[in-house]
């Protein structure tokens, strides 16, 4: 336990989580633009399976902690909560973009794009938008009382099959809602193998080398996203991270990395614009070579909003930002 009652493992799991997101987006973006590939690509490649998967399942981990309030205060904190910051950055980033959207759609094109929005999801956002679509079901179930062995049978059913709609809240809600819901569902497991892991730490590397050998061979050999395996892998390393995420706490030289954890919905957020900055500023340079050029923008991306989020707690400006404030709340 940490600061306010927080739990260092958690944090160091969505520091992992939050790194390697902003990893792919950088890598990928930078590789696209200069047209090749450069060193950071298996890298990529590897935490393809787990990456989502366990940003998912760590999020639903404390789920069973508030199913049992009102709607009216669920509805605030699980859903308004990642509305607000959706429609907010949401628009930052149109008005962003504007601009370079306009040049190939028209301003009517723009406005058409931007209503969109509201029920495609835009961009990087996509993730808090399925967040509150998540808690909304799972509230719904709960209500219900549908058995939790049959919504998770369903929910595997709907990963393992070839679903594309084109309507990326049904594609992306049939690919992930499985690894929330699980997180909600065995979290005292969760929690109970995290403790595993602090006092067993040789077994725990021992199974991670395992785990990494396995997760390795499926991703290379093109293997990790045949119907099941896909699922699989999803599971085996979002519970890898659970060990890793609870083998970092017990070193106090990485609290840094709990900080960027207690703070991933910043960086989440605000990753967008200076990685794209600094993806142009470096590959204009042309003096460092594209795996290197990943690097930099990676890191660029992910620690810029703690900036971001440090000169907002210094000045007390644009609090707006990060913190949902009084009128956009309902409980």
């Amino acid at each position: 336990m940490g600061d306010a009652g927080r739990i260092g493992w958690v944090d160091h799991a969505k520091a992992v989580c939050i790194i390697f997101v902003v990893m792919m987006h950088s890598v990928l973006g930078v590789e696209e633009a200069a047209g090749e590939a450069g060193w950071m690509h298996p890298v990529v490649q590897f935490a393809a399976p787990f990456r989502m998967p366990d940003f998912f399942m760590i999020s639903g981990l404390f789920t069973a902690l508030v199913l049992a309030r009102p709607w009216r205060l669920y509805a605030d904190r699980k859903v308004l909560h990642f509305a607000y910051f959706y429609v907010l950055w949401l628009t930052i980033q149109f008005a962003l973009k504007a601009p370079s959207f306009a040049a190939g759609l028209g301003w009517w094109g723009v406005l058409q794009e931007y209503l969109i929005s509201f029920v495609q999801p835009f961009g990087t956002l996509w993730f808090i938008y399925l967040l509150a679509v998540f808690f909304v079901v799972t509230k719904v179930l709960h209500d219900l009382k549908v058995p939790w062995p049959l919504t998770l049978a369903v929910a595997a059913l709907l990963q393992i099959l070839p679903i594309e709609t084109g309507i990326y809240i049904a594609d992306y809600f049939a690919e992930r809602f499985v690894y929330f819901f699980a997180g909600y569902v065995f979290a005292s497991r969760l929690f109970a193998l995290a403790d595993w892991a602090a006092a067993h730490r040789a077994a725990a590397f021992a199974g991670l080398g395992l785990w990494a050998l396995v997760n390795g061979l499926a991703v290379f050999a093109g293997y990790s996203e045949l119907p099941g395996v896909s699922l699989a892998l999803g599971f085996a390393g979002a519970v890898a991270i659970v060990l890793v995420s609870s083998l970092l706490a017990q070193l106090s030289f990485l609290d840094p990395l709990r900080f960027i954890g207690q703070n991933s919905i910043v960086i989440y957020l605000a990753f967008f614009f200076p990685m794209a900055v600094s993806r142009v500023l470096l590959l204009k340079a042309g003096v460092l070579d594209i795996g290197t050029v990943s690097l930099m923008v990676t890191l660029v991306a992910s620690f810029s909003p703690l900036l971001l989020l440090w000169f907002i707690r210094r000045t007390g400006w644009f609090t707006f930002l990060i913190e949902r404030p009084g009128w956009a709340r309902i409980a």
